[in-house]
């Protein structure tokens, strides 16, 4: 009897061993999302259906360099904050600019984009050359939750043009641009010149570079921690040259 007892305490104790080392070595697994109609920062990819872009591969990198995991899923960009701040994700990432209103809001790492607001018409429109040439019998149209979206309402507010149509996706909004349904376009340049190199002929930039921003990774209010990965895995993918790599498969 004693030795059985013995052996039955023995087992227990390798259990008890085995299920620490397993909890020892279980992964961090972080839920991140995006609107994947911001290319070439967020985008599906044609082939796979799967999320991808800049920000996917940059994450993916910062991730593997701190040693965590990475869950993914998309939604629409206003939803983005709210989901954040309800715990329902972990992370944005989805070319976000770093503005300070939404700093008040959300916790931002450093930033990883310097970019700026375009004014998009479609190809061979001859009454637009600027955001000057707008009128109040003309609308214009810009993403949802993005300042370009901010930029058209601020348009409409002052009486510069008719109506602020603002969109879901981007690719609903090029189409009515196409169609005549809006006059011109506002949103990010990089975002604008990626879609006129994936169909060009179709639109056209006008006038000078509004409104300069930065993109920076979204955290909840108060998550030092992992901020603090996001910012050291970034600085890592930095220095050794990863984030060259992607930006250049990216933007060049």
């Amino acid at each position: 009897m004693k030795n059985i007892k013995k052996f039955i305490a023995l087992i227990s104790a390798c259990i008890m061993v085995v299920s620490f080392a397993a909890c020892g070595q279980k992964e961090n697994v972080y839920k991140v999302a995006m609107e994947p109609t911001f290319p070439p920062f967020d985008t599906t990819d044609s082939k796979t259906g799967e999320l991808s872009g800049f920000d996917v591969d940059m994450m993916e990198a910062i991730a593997a360099d701190q040693g965590f995991k990475l869950e993914w899923s998309s939604m629409s960009f206003g939803g983005l904050i709210p989901a954040l701040q309800s715990g329902n994700i972990d992370i944005i990432a989805s070319g976000m600019n770093a503005s300070k209103a939404r700093r008040e809001q959300v916790d931002f790492s450093d930033t990883y984009y310097d970019s700026g607001l375009v004014v998009a018409v479609k190809a061979g429109n001859k009454d637009i050359k600027s955001i000057e040439d707008l009128t109040p019998a003309m609308k214009v149209g810009g993403q949802i939750g993005t300042t370009g979206a901010d930029k058209c309402k601020e348009l409409e507010t002052h009486g510069k043009i008719k109506e602020a149509k603002i969109y879901d996706g981007l690719d609903v909004a090029m189409m009515d641009l196409q169609n005549g349904t809006i006059d011109a376009l506002i949103n990010d340049l990089p975002v604008t010149k990626a879609y006129m190199n994936a169909k060009p002929g179709e639109v056209e930039i006008v006038g000078d570079v509004l409104n300069a921003e930065s993109y920076g990774i979204a955290v909840k209010k108060g998550n030092k921690e992992l901020l603090d990965k996001i910012n050291a895995g970034m600085k890592n993918i930095k220095e050794n040259g990863t984030f060259d790599e992607l930006y250049n498969k990216w933007f060049e």
